[in-house]
C-alpha cells in the first residue's frame, strides 16, 4: 500500500545483504550531485515509506538537492524476511546499511534514523566512524524509557488483520490519538497507508510479525543498558535530536544530556507529537533541511573516496 515507482520520485533498489538476504530501499535523486547524500532509517516496524514526504523536500530543494535513500530494514516493508528471528539484530542491520552504501556508491551520507533507525546510527557510528556527515536522531538516544518499550512490545507483531484503510486508520488512531493531539486526519490516514500490506485475508502489517522476538527477551523489571558509549562514537559528526513532546521513549532529561555530552547537537521538541514525530510535516521537514544544508558547508561532511 506504498507509493511506487519514478512517478512518485523515487527507484526502487535490490541489494543483497552480507548473508545474501535481499533488501529493498527507495532511491530519490540523481547519484552524482555534488551535495551530500542522506540515508533514512525507519524504527523497528516501520518501513522507508515514513521518509516520504522529507526525502521528496530534499532530493528537489531548488538551492541544493540531494540524494536521499530510504531503507526498507530486513523483515519490513519490501526486503525479504529472515528466516531467523535471531538475526533482527541493531548490529546486523547497520551492516546491512553498509551493503546498501556499497551497492548505491555511497561513502559518506547524512543519517537520518528515527527510533531504531536512531539506534543503527550510532552503532554505525561505533562500527565505521567515516561513514557518517551528519546525523539526526528521531526520537530516540542512548537512554530508551521502560514505559514505552513496554507500550511498543504490547503491540509490535500483535495487530489485527483490517479489511479495508478506513478500518486501518481507526485502529492507528485509536492507539496512538493520546500521544499525537495535533495529527490531522489526512496524517492518520498515510500512517495507516504505510503500515499495512494487503493479503488474501485484508490488510496485515507490513512487517515479519517475528519482529516481536527483539523485544521478548528484555526483562523490563531490571534497568535497561544505556548506550552512551554508542552516542559518543557521533562526537565528531554534527548532530540534530528531536524529541516528540509525549514521547515515552525519550526523556527531556535525556534530551538535555544529549546536548551537555555531544560538542555539536541541536534539539529540537516536536509539541503536540509522541514517538515517532513525522518528520515528513512541512515544519520538521524544514527544520531538518535546513540542518543538512549548514553540513555542505563544512569539511567533515564532504563526499570523498577514502
Amino acid at each position: 500500500m506504498q507509493e511506487s515507482g519514478q512517478r512518485a520520485g523515487f527507484q526502487s533498489v535490490f541489494v543483497s545483504a552480507s548473508d545474501g538476504l535481499r533488501l529493498h530501499a527507495r532511491d530519490y535523486g540523481e547519484r552524482f550531485w555534488e551535495t551530500t547524500p542522506v540515508i533514512c532509517l525507519p524504527g523497528l516496524a516501520r518501513t522507508g515509506a515514513d521518509f516520504h514526504e522529507l526525502a521528496v523536500r530534499l532530493s528537489t530543494d531548488a538551492r541544493g538537492p540531494r540524494r536521499v535513500v530510504a531503507c526498507d530494514m530486513r523483515g519490513r516493508g519490501r526486503s525479504e524476511y529472515d528466516e531467523k528471528p535471531a538475526r533482527y539484530d541493531v548490529a546486523i542491520e547497520a551492516q546491512d546499511v553498509l551493503s546498501v552504501m556499497a551497492a548505491t556508491g555511497i561513502v559518506k551520507a547524512v543519517f537520518v534514523g528515527a527510533s531504531r533507525g536512531g539506534l543503527q546510527t550510532m552503532v554505525l557510528a561505533a562500527m565505521r566512524p567515516t561513514v557518517i556527515a551528519g546525523g539526526v536522531l528521531v526520537d530516540i538516544g542512548p537512554v530508551i524509557e521502560g514505559k514505552g518499550l513496554a507500550r511498543i512490545k504490547g503491540y509490535v507483531g500483535k495487530l489485527p488483520s483490517v479489511s479495508n484503510i478506513t478500518e486501518a486508520t481507526a485502529l492507528l488512531k485509536r492507539l496512538g490519538a493520546a500521544q499525537f493531539p495535533a495529527w490531522s486526519d489526512a496524517q492518520w490516514r498515510r500512517m495507516a497507508e504505510r503500515s499495512f500490506r494487503q493479503a488474501p485475508t485484508g490488510l496485515l502489517s507490513d512487517y515479519d510479525p517475528a519482529l516481536a522476538h527483539t523485544l521478548s527477551a528484555i526483562d523490563l523489571e531490571a534497568p535497561l543498558p544505556t548506550l552512551w558509549p554508542f552516542f559518543e562514537a557521533l562526537s565528531h559528526a554534527p548532530l540534530l535530536v528531536i524529541r516528540g513532546g509525549n514521547s515515552d521513549i525519550l526523556s527531556a532529561g535525556t534530551l538535555a544530556e544529549m546536548a551537555r555530552r555531544h560538542p555539536r547537537c541541536e534539539t529540537i521538541m516536536a509539541e503536540g507529537e509522541g514517538h515517532v514525530p513525522d518528520v515528513g510535516a512541512p515544519l520538521l521537514a524544514s527544520r531538518i533541511a535546513g540542518f543538512i544544508e549548514k553540513l555542505d558547508a563544512r569539511p567533515t561532511a564532504s563526499v570523498r573516496a577514502r
